[in-house]
């Protein structure tokens, strides 16, 4: 169990972290970075266990997701190009797979805190740790997946050059996002309820209001005003989305700059965001559990 093996901290670590408090709570959070890995990997066991699938239920929702829009897009409406001559399934999959993250992190941080009362009030460690653990677990879900995304790429004969430098970009601001969302939704969530049920609202309305399955140059060819277009693009998302695609498809595909700007600003605006809200809001979340 968690709890027998999270220790606490002896005398001379307490004291050193106390003289070092200055460094802000990331300090207390890498002095507990075995929690963190035990949260981890207790989430990973429970989601795979007594599954016959185990592992491949990772891979089966974005597959089947990317089938039936590679279906109809593809096949049913493949005269109307949906990708302008890019391979639609490899687009599609590079897409899906960075979705399932963010979809995962949505449903599972959002109630980090309130389906983990007992843990929260009886072990001592950064509250912060439960819903950035929901984060790394979906991460490395996420990183067992690319093997599939890997021989996607190979069938199709993508250009495996400096593009997939890219790829480590699009994961770094991936994470900084989805922690600092993570930790605003989980904290909100303890003191309004209605917050999980409008995550599920903004599951949907994400799903097709990123350019996952479509690129974003159908965006920006759509007869709409300019300042909607503008603020889609602002979206950290959107830019994060455009890397994820264009480390699979090649130099060509590249993301305007602008994109990746608003995608760097935006997840670390929303990380420190998410720090601020969830730090005011503590005393008030444990009252609440």
């Amino acid at each position: 169990m968690l709890e027998d093996q999270v220790r606490p901290a002896r005398h001379g670590e307490d004291v050193v972290a106390r003289r070092l408090v200055f460094l802000g709570p990331g300090l207390e959070l890498w002095r507990h970075r075995d929690a963190l890995r035990l949260l981890v990997l207790r989430d990973l066991t429970v989601r795979y266990q007594q599954s016959l699938l185990g592992y491949f239920w990772t891979l089966l929702e974005p597959l089947a997701t990317a089938a039936t829009y590679w279906f109809v897009f593809g096949v049913l409406y493949g005269d109307k190009k949906p990708t302008d001559g890019e391979p639609y399934v490899l687009f599609l999959v590079s897409g899906l797979f960075a979705w399932i993250w963010v979809a995962g992190v949505l449903g599972d941080a959002t109630t980090a805190l309130t389906v983990q009362r007992r843990l929260i009030t009886t072990i001592r460690m950064p509250r912060e740790l439960f819903p950035i653990g929901r984060v790394v677990a979906k991460f490395f879900e996420y990183l067992a997946s690319l093997p599939v995304l890997i021989l996607v790429a190979l069938l199709y004969h993508a250009p495996f050059g400096r593009n997939l430098l890219l790829l480590p970009v699009a994961i770094a601001l991936q994470m900084v996002f989805l922690t600092g969302l993570a930790l605003l939704l989980s904290a909100l969530n303890v003191m309004l309820r209605d917050v999980e049920r409008f995550v599920k609202l903004l599951q949907r309305i994400l799903m097709y209001g990123l350019p996952v399955v479509y690129p974003l140059s159908k965006v920006l060819d759509a007869p709409l005003p300019g300042w909607v277009k503008t603020a889609y693009q602002l979206n950290p998302l959107v830019g994060i989305f455009e890397l994820q695609h264009a480390a699979w498809l090649g130099r060509g595909h590249l993301p305007a700059m602008h994109l990746v700007v608003a995608a760097a600003v935006g997840s670390l605006g929303l990380l420190v965001l998410g720090a601020v809200v969830f730090a005011r809001l503590e005393p008030a979340v444990l009252k609440e559990l």
